[in-house]
């Protein structure tokens, strides 16, 4: 009954763009899976391909959003408008508009907390560090972190530091059997050697 359920959900979801919430709650969809959805019904100017949302993701004003291939927006936030206008335009009776784009170049990554502000271009090969908030654009191939975000490394170096680490772990191997699509046999044996490795002294 659950399966048929998810199934339903997943089919109005996609093929209609409804029951958004319930399709979230009960479908639980990956990263992969729910960057598809928003492709398709998430009113984005342009989306690449390749990508990876968090259902958590905030888009406030996604026809001004455009997002190249390859990129993972964690539970982070894409800012579109200024908030303040509204009181602004009560309290002194005015009528202001504060809007801008957002553009995210290829192979990017948003970290969980992180906030990108309105008029703000993000380049390729860039990674935006969790909790940074972004309020100037981002040349391509650095890491920026802090509040404002500033350079803090390049993605290229991270790159390379994380590929030596990686061949020094116990489950390297395991690693390398990763295909691109998840298979949960490969992942269970992966967190029981992590588990293993992190609590040695566990004898559960």
């Amino acid at each position: 009954m659950k399966n048929l359920l998810k199934k339903f959900l997943r089919y109005m979801a996609f093929n209609k763009g409804k029951f958004k919430g319930l399709y979230l709650k009960v479908c639980r969809p990956t990263s992969e899976e729910y960057a598809s959805f928003v492709k398709l019904h998430g009113r984005l100017h342009s989306m690449g391909v390749n990508c990876r949302f968090n259902p958590f993701v905030n888009i406030t004003d996604p026809e001004y959003v455009s997002i190249g291939n390859n990129v993972t927006l964690s539970h982070c936030n894409l800012i579109g408008h200024d908030g303040v206008v509204g009181m602004l335009n009560n309290a002194y009776n005015m009528k202001l508009d504060s809007v801008g784009k957002i553009v995210i170049g290829d192979n990017v990554f948003v970290g969980h907390g992180s906030t990108v502000l309105p008029n703000i271009t993000i380049g390729s090969n860039v990674i935006i560090a969790a909790g940074a908030m972004v309020n100037k654009d981002v040349p391509d191939g650095v890491i920026v972190g802090g509040v404002p975000a500033k350079p803090i490394g390049r993605t290229e170096d991270l790159a390379n530091r994380l590929k030596e680490k990686t061949e020094t772990l116990p489950w390297a191997h395991i690693i390398k059997k990763r295909t691109g699509s998840f298979d949960p046999n490969v992942e269970r044996e992966l967190i029981a050697l992590r588990v293993k490795y992190f609590y040695p002294d566990d004898n559960n």
